[in-house]
């Protein structure tokens, strides 16, 4: 659930906490989204204090207090700053703090959404704000984040995956696997869910950024929700709606959805380091995509906001494609009469 905006940033300085009420309140971001963007903008403050001898040199980056930060600071910061804020996120940032087994690092995904933040940071204090003069990031470009297919299961292997549900939770957790795998919910959309948002063979989903979508629901999610229901547990007043409950009668949360999933995916025989519960949303959509149903639809179903981002699932039929002309055993003749072995797709496994 979202939190108040007060409860993120406490400790921000008050141009930060401008900038996050802006987001939230002018541009429609979640609150989610303003703490992500909190949370990388006061490591990227962190940062550049250390590196400017702000602070003592031994105290520990996560220590730092940034609700000093002003202006006139601001005003000093470089594009050279920047660049070296990214390089410690590159190459000398843990991957998993507080942990002696660490990786340090960060993703090329992780480092791309910092940029994000940092440009619109000053974009707003520039063009919105009018208290720079100059953006010094207006040249910053944002790493290049490779674009892989997705990864999903098939459907014999989702077959599998739903037949492995057992428990005593048998019901919740098939209707939970049922709505990944045939509506392509978010693991936060599914969570979210009500009782109030369901309508005859409807349900609105509430998604990124607080945006509402309406998902049918077809009969195989019909007859799991049907089952689900009578065996649902009575949740605590505070999670009177919530559809799908936890044994502690809370609503079920993000972290538990994630583990029931790999635990599933363990006793249908399936990889756990290869799918996970987004994974079944890639499945869904992929699948839906393979069975004729057209990438403008696909994008509302989805619930994305570009259709650039949907496209990602044509690749994989242009894969497939790909993989079925190799297949073919005259791919192998050559003008000549010789036989030539043909080199197989790269994902051919699939």
């Amino acid at each position: 659930m979202d939190k108040p905006m007060n409860e993120y940033a406490a400790d921000a300085p008050r141009v930060l906490r401008d900038f996050l009420t802006y987001i939230s309140t002018i541009r429609g971001k979640s609150a989610k989204t303003a703490h992500e963007y909190y949370l990388d903008l006061r490591l990227f403050f962190r940062v550049l204090k250390h590196n400017k001898g702000a602070v003592d040199k031994n105290l520990p980056l996560d220590e730092i207090d940034i609700s000093d930060i002003d202006l006139d600071f601001i005003r000093d910061i470089t594009l050279s700053d920047t660049y070296d804020y990214l390089e410690y996120m590159a190459q000398s940032r843990p991957t998993q703090q507080n942990s002696n087994h660490t990786n340090y690092g960060l993703s090329v995904n992780s480092r791309a959404r910092k940029v994000s933040a940092i440009r619109a940071f000053f974009r707003y204090l520039t063009d919105k704000q009018h208290v720079l003069e100059v953006n010094p990031v207006s040249g910053l470009e944002a790493p290049t984040v490779r674009k892989s297919l997705p990864t999903y299961l098939t459907t014999d292997d989702s077959v599998r995956l739903l037949e492995s549900v057992t428990g005593p939770y048998a019901e919740r957790d098939y209707c939970i696997l049922t709505f990944f795998l045939n509506c392509g919910m978010r693991v936060s959309e599914l969570v979210g869910l009500n009782l109030t948002d369901f309508k005859d063979d409807t349900v609105r989903v509430l998604g990124k950024g607080g945006k509402q979508r309406t998902v049918f629901l077809n009969d195989a999610c019909l007859a799991a929700l049907e089952q689900y229901l009578p065996k649902r547990l009575e949740p605590n007043e505070q999670d009177a709606d919530a559809l799908f409950v936890s044994k502690k009668r809370n609503r079920i949360n993000v972290q538990t959805v994630k583990w029931l999933v790999k635990k599933y995916i363990g006793q249908a025989g399936l990889d756990q380091k290869k799918y996970s519960a987004h994974k079944l949303r890639h499945t869904a959509a992929t699948l839906m995509y393979q069975n004729g149903v057209d990438i403008r639809t696909l994008q509302s179903i989805l619930g994305h906001s570009s259709v650039d981002t949907t496209m990602i699932y044509t690749h994989i039929e242009n894969e497939n494609m790909r993989e079925a002309a190799a297949r073919n055993p005259l791919a192998e003749i050559r003008p000549n009469g010789e036989r030539v072995p043909v080199k197989q797709p790269k994902n051919s496994d699939k």
